[in-house]
Formats: C-alpha cells, sequence, structure tokens
C-alpha cells in the first residue's frame, strides 16, 4: 500500500503501529459506536489499511507495535483469513461496515470492546492471549467454532441478535416450533478451547449460544444472561467440558438449555434460573457428570427436564422447581437437598415420563438412608411397592392389597401388632363369655381365652389352648376360623415384608 494514499485518519493509525500508541477518535459529546454508520473520513479507516498495518506496519528497534483504534469506523471487508499477526489488536468502540473474517487466523490478543459490528467469521482462530467481545453489540452470527483461546474469553454485556424478527418480549405468545428451519447459532464456540475462564456475565444473545464439544479449563460464568430462542435450542452445550464450574445465577433462557454428555467437575449453578421451553425439553444433562446441581430459589420449570443416567454428587432441587414432566431413570445421585419430607419428593417421581422407574426410587430411598432418616427411607418403599402394584396382574394386585393393609409390605410392621391385637381383645371378649367346651374334661387345662385366642391367630405357637377345646354354636366357629385365616395371613405377610425389607439393608 502507497503511503500517499492514505487519509489523515489512516495515516494517525499508521504511524502510531509501530510504538502501539493509542489513536482515539472519539469526541467529548460522542454517542458512541450505535451511531457510527453515519461518521465521515474524519474518523473512518479502510479494511485494507487496517490489514496492510498488522502485515507489514513499519517496526521501531526497541518498541512492542500494536494496533490499537477507539472509536474509528472500518470501511470495507477487514480479511485476516490465515494471517499470523504477532502483535495485539485492539479495536475499541469501532464500528465496522462488513463482516470481517479471520478464518485460520493467528493473533496475539484480540480486543473488539464496545465495537459494534454484523458479525464475525473466526472459526479456528488462534489467539494467543485473551479475546475480547466486552459490551459488543454484534448484529449475525460470530463464528469460533475450533478456536484455539489461550487466555480467557469475555463477553460480558456483550448483546448478539439475529437479523430474523426478534421473539415476543416475555410473557407474550410464542411462535411455534420449526426445527427444520433452526437457523445458524448466533454465536458459535464449538469445538472451541479455552485456556482460562469464559467470562460471560450479563450476556445477551437472542439466537442460539453454541458450545457443544468445547473446552474450558477454567469456570464458565453465565450469570444475569439472557438467552432468548423460543421454541428452539437456547444453549447447545453437548459434550461441554469445564475445567471448574458454570455458573448461571439468574439465566433466563427461553428456550432448551441442552448440557447433554457435559462434564462439570465443580457448580453447575442455576440458582434463581428461569428456564422456559413450554411443550418441551427446558433443561436436558442427561449423561453428564457433575459435582453439584443447584437450582436454589430458581423458578417452575416451564417445559421437561431430562437427567436421565447423570452422576451428580449433590442435587439441590427444592421440590417446586421440577415440572410437571421429568425423566430420572438411571439418574445417580449422593445427597440430595434440601431436605425435604418424603411425600413431597415422591411427588416428583410420579411425573417421570417414562412411567415407573424402579431405580429413581431406590436412589431417593439411599439419600434419605444417608442422612439417617429412615422414617422417610421406608416411605419411599413403600410407595414403590404401591407404584409396581398397578402394573401386576388382577391376582398378584390382590395379595398386594393384602401385604399393604396388614404390614405397609413390612415397612409399617405396627400394623400387624395392632390387627393381632384387636382380634385378640374381640375373640378373648367373645370366648370369655361363653367359653368353648372342653374335649377330655378330666384332662384338659384350666380354660384362658386369652391363651385360647393365641392359639388360634398364631400358627406355630402352641399353647395347648386349641388342642383342649372346641367353640361350640355359629358364631365361635366361625370366629376361630377367622382367626386362624387371619392368622396365616398375618404370618406370611410378615415374613414376606421383613424379607423384603432385609433385604434392602
Amino acid at each position: 500500500m502507497e503511503i500517499n494514499t492514505l487519509t489523515a485518519a489512516e495515516r494517525r493509525v499508521w504511524d502510531a503501529f509501530p510504538t502501539g500508541e493509542v489513536v482515539d477518535f472519539r469526541a467529548a459529546d460522542d454517542p458512541g459506536p450505535a451511531a457510527g454508520a453515519g461518521w465521515g473520513p474524519e474518523r473512518s479507516v479502510r479494511a485494507e489499511v487496517v490489514r496492510a498495518v498488522l502485515l507489514g506496519g513499519a517496526r521501531q528497534d526497541g518498541e512492542i507495535p500494536a494496533l490499537r483504534m477507539m472509536g474509528a469506523r472500518i470501511t470495507g471487508s477487514l480479511n485476516l483469513r490465515y494471517a499470523t499477526a504477532d502483535c495485539p489488536i485492539s479495536l475499541g468502540d469501532c464500528f465496522l461496515d462488513d463482516v470481517p473474517n479471520l478464518y485460520g487466523a493467528h493473533v496475539r490478543q484480540l480486543n473488539l470492546s464496545g465495537s459494534v459490528l454484523p458479525g464475525m467469521t473466526a472459526a479456528t482462530l488462534r489467539v494467543d492471549g485473551t479475546l475480547r467481545l466486552t459490551d459488543c453489540r454484534v448484529g449475525g452470527p460470530v463464528r469460533l467454532g475450533g478456536a484455539q483461546i489461550s487466555g480467557a474469553v469475555f463477553l460480558d454485556r456483550a448483546r448478539f441478535t439475529s437479523v430474523e424478527p426478534l421473539p415476543p418480549p416475555d410473557g407474550g405468545p410464542e411462535p411455534e416450533p420449526e426445527p427444520e428451519t433452526e437457523p445458524e447459532p448466533l454465536l458459535q464456540l464449538n469445538h472451541a478451547a479455552v485456556g482460562d475462564d469464559l467470562w460471560a456475565p450479563e450476556l445477551r444473545v437472542e439466537g442460539q449460544l453454541r458450545l457443544d464439544s468445547a473446552t474450558v479449563t477454567g469456570s464458565v460464568h453465565l450469570d444475569d444472561t439472557v438467552l432468548v430462542a423460543p421454541g428452539r435450542t437456547a444453549l447447545e452445550a453437548e459434550r461441554l467440558t469445564v475445567g471448574a464450574d458454570l455458573r448461571a445465577k439468574r439465566l433466563r433462557a427461553r428456550g432448551r438449555v441442552n448440557l447433554s454428555a457435559a462434564r462439570i467437575p465443580g457448580q453447575l449453578n442455576l440458582a434463581y434460573a428461569r428456564l422456559s421451553q413450554p411443550g418441551g425439553v427446558a433443561l436436558r444433562a442427561s449423561s453428564s457428570v457433575v459435582g453439584e446441581l443447584w437450582l436454589r430459589e430458581a423458578a417452575r420449570v416451564e417445559g421437561s427436564v431430562n437427567l436421565r443416567r447423570s452422576q451428580i454428587e449433590l442435587l439441590f432441587v427444592p421440590p417446586e422447581v421440577w415440572p410437571g414432566s421429568v425423566r430420572l431413570d438411571g439418574l445417580t445421585y449422593g445427597a440430595l437437598a434440601p431436605h425435604e419430607p418424603a411425600d413431597r419428593r415422591l411427588a416428583v417421581l410420579e411425573r417421570d415420563g417414562d412411567g415407573y422407574v424402579p431405580y429413581a426410587y431406590e436412589q431417593l430411598t439411599a439419600s434419605y438412608r444417608r442422612v439417617g432418616d429412615d422414617a422417610a427411607a421406608r416411605t419411599v418403599q413403600l410407595a414403590k411397592q404401591r407404584r409396581q402394584r398397578r402394573g401386576l396382574a388382577w391376582y398378584a394386585r390382590l395379595w398386594g392389597h393384602v401385604q399393604d393393609l396388614t404390614v405397609g409390605y413390612g415397612f409399617r410392621p405396627m400394623r400387624a401388632v395392632a390387627w393381632m391385637l384387636s382380634l385378640l381383645l374381640v375373640a378373648s371378649v367373645a370366648y370369655s363369655v361363653r367359653q368353648p367346651r372342653a374335649l377330655k374334661a378330666d384332662e384338659s387345662p384350666d380354660f384362658n381365652p386369652v391363651f385360647y385366642s393365641l392359639d388360634l391367630l398364631l400358627p406355630i405357637i402352641d399353647f395347648g389352648q386349641e388342642r383342649a377345646f372346641t367353640p361350640e354354636g355359629g358364631w365361635h366357629q366361625g370366629l376361630s376360623y377367622v382367626l386362624i385365616i387371619t392368622g396365616w395371613i398375618l404370618a406370611t405377610t410378615i415374613i414376606a415384608g421383613v424379607t423384603r425389607a432385609v433385604s434392602r439393608q
């Protein structure tokens, strides 16, 4: 490029580059880059000049070159495809007319903080330092798939908007899902490798944020982030690997949040979040390995939650946060918080879209036992037997009802005691009023109505009363049959229930 063809603004940039001096085009009453389309030649720099500066600008011994512009308008298309720029690039509060192309480029550091641009093509970009898009306003897709950023990525307060009509505001009717026409993801970091944190509090994406198969060595920060893709996938983070935590406190997501097969050894913190995908899956974290999943003080999820086959050390989800439909088959967790009565947790298992899931009941039982709440654990096991009974044949259901009524499937043994004491009392009174006839008057022991009733009730123990006396009259004879049959039923159900309870210890 000929130096004598440069405008005054471009010459300032060219001369400042060798020493890394900042060229600031901003005025005191500057309305900001949102008005950049109206900026004139006094603060405009051609994209070809920027490219020439980066790839062939002068160097001075003892100085560190850098491209640092503030408040400039970059006209034309900035093409750095496969280029190597061994200097920092900072284009703060700038306005870019066209989509810059950094596909396969290698740069020292890239800072576009506060700038307005129509998108960016930067797949497989390599950045030796940090990538900053803080406070950016972007009107189209940002393609960073496969990028390698040695430092951190900063997206705090950035806004990414779609060229499609915006969805209605919160509370308004949402369009019908159209998965076959789902648009290109708006912010693409799929397969990217970030050597530090992904820092994006107060980020807003009116389209899909794509992080599938990305690796973040540090943590992902999405506090107060807003993701808007109703009827579609708002956060696509399948197979995401995070070194520490994924924090998304107060996240607002209208659309599916997909964290299937993610690896997050620390916290997946969704405290105070609002997840909404009516009629679809609002949160999918199946087959994931997570240290702690927090939904503390979150709003009730609108849509379903899928945690099938996931492994979570601590699951902090209040019962009122769970939606009307869940998928929990194969979910393994070490601890469940906050501690709630079993009935409140069982209501969630009743809403499993897979129907009766025995594993879910066993996990809930184990969590109560680990904190020493054996009564709640027994309640869960009793509920499991009742749920299982619904799918049995009629005769098996009948036997189940008998076990439930008598001993609560072995988890309510005091019921059997109550039944026996009641029958013993009735029989003792009846046989004391009308004593049975002795079979051999000269050999019979003294009659005792209590032990005679126990002889009839207990099929194994023999006090010698039943063999020595026989009831007379239809009513007393019928009562003896009732005591014998009931005794066998109680004994059988007690043995079955105790065996079942012991086998689960």
